[in-house]
Order: structure tokens, then C-alpha cells, then sequence
């Protein structure tokens, strides 16, 4: 008795399973064709794609240097390379960004460098096509050219 009874939960779990694919095979397709389409890519604001360093129309950036984004990093992803300069002001030498490197390669996109950030001076932009054929590429200069601290 408790083998037919089990042949029988047995055919309708079958018979389950045959309505929700058949259901599934009239549904409309919605299959994204990505390399094709790419203006029809949705993206989420709070996606974490690539890190940037935000500059205003003046060419300035926030970051102070104090390397709490390169400290916290898990895997070294962050390198931030200074200089001394002599301050105008107070004529007393001071720790300026000479290159803020960023390794997308190694990056596991954890947020920890943003959040860590007292000045958020670095942020995630939702671009996310990151492919190369030469690891080196994958190494990006966040700060551009002759950018200075900004004063808020």
C-alpha cells in the first residue's frame, strides 16, 4: 500500500513540475541581449562599479591625505603617494597628494575605503566594464593633473 502510494506523490510531483515548465515555455522571453543593447542596461545607483575621486569645475579635489582609505583597505587595492610642499601661509612644509592610485584589479568593491572616508573625497561611479588584455591597464591615477585640495 505505501508503494502505490508513493508512485501516485510521486506522478503528481511530476506533474507539477511539467505545468511550471510549460508555463515557463509560453512565457514571453526576456532575454537581454548586453553587448548589443547598452543604452537599455539598467543600473542601480547604489552599484559599486569603479572608484573616483570627484573634482570640481576648478580642478580640485577634497582629499587631505590622511590615508585612512589606504589603511583600511583589505587587500591593498589603495596607494596613495605624497609630497611636501611649503605652504603659502603658514611657510611650514605640508603632506600634499602627489598620485592616488587605484587598483581595480584587486578591489573587492567593499565600500570600506568610502565609508572610512572623513572628507569623501572618492565615491562609486556605476561603471562597470573593466575588461583588458594587460593587467597593467587596470591601474588608474584617481587625482588628475596639478588638482589641489579643496577648501569647504
Amino acid at each position: 500500500m505505501n508503494q502505490i502510494k508513493n508512485i501516485i506523490k510521486g506522478i503528481w510531483h511530476l506533474v507539477q513540475g511539467m505545468y511550471i515548465t510549460m508555463l515557463n515555455f509560453l512565457r514571453k522571453k526576456v532575454t537581454e541581449q548586453y553587448p548589443e543593447d547598452r543604452a537599455k542596461v539598467f543600473r542601480y545607483e547604489r552599484m559599486r562599479g569603479q572608484l573616483v575621486m570627484s573634482h570640481n569645475e576648478k580642478n580640485q579635489h577634497k582629499c587631505t591625505v590622511c590615508g585612512i582609505c589606504q589603511a583600511n583597505c583589505p587587500n591593498g587595492t589603495i596607494r596613495i603617494i605624497t609630497k611636501k610642499e611649503l605652504d603659502e601661509v603658514t611657510e611650514k612644509e605640508k603632506k600634499t597628494l602627489d598620485k592616488y592610485i587605484y587598483d581595480i584589479g584587486s578591489c573587492t568593491f567593499c565600500s570600506i575605503c568610502t565609508i572610512s572616508c572623513p572628507q569623501n573625497a572618492i565615491l562609486w561611479t556605476t561603471n562597470f566594464e573593466h575588461a583588458t588584455f594587460t593587467r597593467s591597464k587596470l591601474y588608474m591615477k584617481l587625482n588628475k593633473e596639478g588638482s589641489t585640495l579643496t577648501r569647504e
